[in-house]
């Protein structure tokens, strides 16, 4: 009897302590799109500026398929000790709303959010289509045969667009921007949608041509990119970025991570690398995070239920 009593104390004390030895190893941070992308290229960089901080090294692990479903479900299904966080995307509002993957925001806890970007259009140098107006005219003369190279699959850039203008692309789905970029570059669809950082380089060396941002203003780095709306088109769209962790983490494990990513999204590492590459930067701790998720939900459901 006294074993047992020893041994329910022991565990009793572990419950309690368990979040304040951490981390005490290596953190897996879940990655559910491409190496190469913009997701994982943010990942990569906060993840080693992480290390500096947690003092334990943090091993990216690219989990792809089913439009990042597949990392964000694994993600989501692991241990709740920490040692596997998840980068999730704007996907995992998206997919649960389309009836795609039973995994919601719900399944996790949120940790913070770390950025946030407008989509570009964007056709290769070689393009016949000089302008935005000139994909849209040739959509309406040839529906369902604009080949839209898809970093995801549904997208919710191409959506909004056709929602909005009434014409149908023909979506070519890849996983992730990782797999787009030399989609793109080797004329194997006509325009693609993505965040100006996944493809920074070769809108700089002249390899593509950006024809409009679907934000509410231009690109401090980028001024010479035109606004859809600017165009005639009230069309705004973006992608964003986050950690979260299994639903029923420690507290105080949250509050660690939580901590230690806003200190990073204040460095001018961070913040640096960040900039150069044409990604913003947004951190919200987990409060907000919801909040913000929550009024996403509301966008892309009312895009869905006017698609239906």
């Amino acid at each position: 009897m006294r074993k047992k009593l020893v041994a329910l104390l022991f565990m009793i004390l572990g419950i309690f302590t368990f979040g304040k030895d951490y981390p005490s190893k290596n953190i897996n941070l879940i990655v559910p799109f491409a190496a190469g992308g913009g997701t994982d290229a943010v990942a990569r960089k906060l993840g080693s500026l992480l290390e500096r901080e947690l003092g334990q090294p943090v091993i990216i692990v690219n989990r792809t398929g089913g439009a990042g479903a597949v990392g964000m479900t694994a993600g989501s299904t692991s241990k709740k000790d920490g040692y596997t966080i998840t980068m999730i995307t704007r996907e995992i509002v998206s997919l649960p709303l389309m009836k795609l993957s039973p995994i919601t925001y719900k399944n996790f806890d949120l940790v913070s959010l770390v950025n946030m970007d407008p989509a570009v259009v964007l056709v290769g140098k070689d393009s016949k289509y000089k302008t935005f107006q000139d994909i849209l005219d040739d959509a309406k003369a040839r529906p369902e045969k604009v080949k839209f190279a898809s970093t995801a699959k549904p997208n919710f850039y191409a959506l909004a667009i056709e929602n909005k203008v009434g014409v149908k692309f023909n979506h070519i789905p890849y996983n992730g921007a990782g797999e787009v970029v030399p989609a793109l570059l080797g004329n194997h669809a006509d325009f693609t949608l993505m965040g100006p950082g996944e493809a920074i380089g070769q809108i700089k060396s002249g390899q593509f041509r950006a024809l409009g941002l679907m934000a509410t203003e231009r690109s401090a780095t980028l001024p010479e990119i035109p606004t859809l709306g600017e165009l005639g088109y009230d069309i705004v769209s973006g992608t964003w970025r986050g950690i979260a962790v299994p639903k029923g983490t420690d507290p105080e494990i949250i509050d660690t991570l939580n901590k230690a990513i806003e200190k990073v999204t204040k460095t001018e590492d961070f913040n640096n690398f960040m900039n150069n590459a044409n990604f913003g930067v947004k951190y919200l701790g987990p409060k907000d995070f919801e909040k913000f998720i929550e009024d996403d939900t509301t966008v892309i459901k009312e895009i869905i239920d006017n698609l239906n």
